[in-house]
C-alpha cells in the first residue's frame, strides 16, 4: 500500500508555500517536499496538525492506495 497525499491541492487552493506551511507546522520545507512527492509518511501527530491548518481531516489530506505491479 501506497501513502497518497491531497497536500499539494489543499496548499495550493490556499495559495500557501510550501515554506508557509513548514513553519505553521514547525518542521523544515524538506519535510512538505518529501511529504508531497510520496517520500515520507507523516506522523500521526504531524498529520493531524496538517489537516487542523486546512480546516479539514486527515483522512482528506492522506489516503492509502494499493501499488501497482
Amino acid at each position: 500500500m501506497r501513502l497518497k497525499t491531497e497536500l499539494p491541492r489543499f496548499r495550493r487552493e490556499t495559495g500557501m508555500t510550501q515554506s508557509g506551511l513548514a513553519a505553521l507546522v514547525g518542521v523544515r520545507r524538506e519535510t512538505i517536499v518529501n511529504l508531497e512527492n510520496g517520500r515520507y509518511n507523516p506522523s500521526l501527530r504531524l498529520a493531524m496538525d496538517l489537516a487542523d491548518v486546512f480546516h479539514t481531516t486527515v483522512e482528506e489530506l492522506f489516503r492509502f492506495e494499493a501499488e501497482k505491479d
